[in-house]
């Protein structure tokens, strides 16, 4: 491994020496490839524009998440920020310099990377379903394919896009190893594909939320206190964080292991709760539900309000109530998306359509 992180080192200095003047667009695509905006971006659009996509796409989130961090358990992963520093590889006076930014500072362990695994499993899933959306019928014309194929492989090379642009950023910021991206991008793809053929998430009762919630949860918890009795910390990486950031206030608490799978716990929760609600039956299942402005409405509203909702900062100086808030704010994402904005808008369109009568 030690060959494997060295030459990582030398790519890393050669982005960061080489691009240095793109720091502010490798760090925005950094941003783009952030799971968090898969609830606050990605959903709310895909949502209304098919339910099912929209559906899918939080189990693949949450479920692709999941994985990330009982592989980062397993692999035990190290930061390039942190590992310069305590390996005894290079000597006291030939440590190699990696500039760190104010994203850099993650503090949980890092293989494979959540950043390339998120991105690359919502972004197959999204690329797949446009393409099953645009697919022709068997009685079209050669045309038709012609167009779909040439589709298709545009869409294709947006993904491959963005997806070598997350990686890169991610390697240049010193937070990962491009070993770790690329585990990480395929690792994504591979739990998107499976999704594929588990069509039933997308029809599933708020049991079966529930069900899934106590799962992922119980797993974590047990696989994290028997790394413990084992005398393996699992959190180990967090003090590494603390010990070798430059800037004390790039620490954040949303990034240690924990804080992940609380927020997609809560987003799986709030999106069980959603779809199987009143609200979103007598909203989003009959008639206005099938109508474009309708839907049009509600996707504008939805990434409106949560713009705005995410500037919400949750209390840091106790951890147990940053879960707790953190588990309520994501939960409550998925149940104004799908719920009570569709719901509202719902009530509007009739009100107006009562007044124009």
């Amino acid at each position: 491994m030690d060959f494997i992180h060295s030459f990582g080192v030398l790519v890393i200095q050669h982005l960061q020496s080489d691009y240095k003047d793109y720091h502010g667009l490798l760090n925005f695509m950094s941003t783009v490839g952030d799971p968090r905006n898969i609830f606050y971006f990605y959903f709310p659009f895909w949502f209304h524009l098919n339910h099912d996509v929209g559906t899918k796409m939080i189990w693949v989130a949450v479920v692709g998440d999941w994985f990330n961090l009982i592989f980062k358990w397993i692999l035990y992963g190290q930061r390039p920020y942190w590992w310069v520093q305590e390996t005894h590889l290079y000597h006291n006076n030939s440590v190699p310099h990696l500039e760190q930014y104010y994203i850099t500072c993650e503090t949980g362990p890092v293989n494979p990377s959540g950043h390339a695994m998120g991105s690359s499993c919502v972004w197959y899933v999204m690329i797949t379903s446009a393409l099953n959306f645009a697919k022709p019928s068997t009685v079209s014309s050669h045309w038709s394919f012609q167009r779909f194929y040439l589709l298709r492989l545009s869409l294709w090379m947006v993904f491959w896009a963005i997806q070598i642009s997350v990686g890169v950023s991610r390697v240049f910021i010193a937070t990962h190893f491009p070993h770790q991206v690329v585990l990480g991008l395929f690792t994504g793809v591979l739990v998107a594909e499976g999704f594929d053929h588990i069509a039933s998430v997308c029809n599933a009762s708020f049991k079966v939320y529930l069900q899934a919630n106590a799962f992922l949860l119980s797993f974590a918890v047990c696989f994290y206190l028997l790394l413990t009795l084992m005398d393996i910390d699992p959190s180990w990486s967090v003090s590494k964080a603390k010990k070798w950031c430059a800037n004390p206030d790039w620490i954040h608490l949303d990034t240690t292991p924990f804080a992940g799978l609380v927020r997609n716990l809560g987003a799986l929760f709030g999106l069980g709760l959603a779809v199987n609600s009143e609200m979103f039956i007598q909203s989003c299942k009959r008639t206005n539900g099938y109508k474009t402005m309708f839907r049009v409405t509600c996707m504008a509203a939805g990434l409106t309000f949560l713009q705005l909702y995410n500037l919400i900062n949750m209390p840091t100086h106790t951890e147990t109530l940053f879960y707790i808030f953190s588990f309520c704010k994501s939960a409550s994402v998925p149940l104004g998306v799908v719920a009570v904005i569709p719901y509202c808008v719902h009530f509007l369109i009739r009100d107006k359509d009562r007044k124009s009568i």
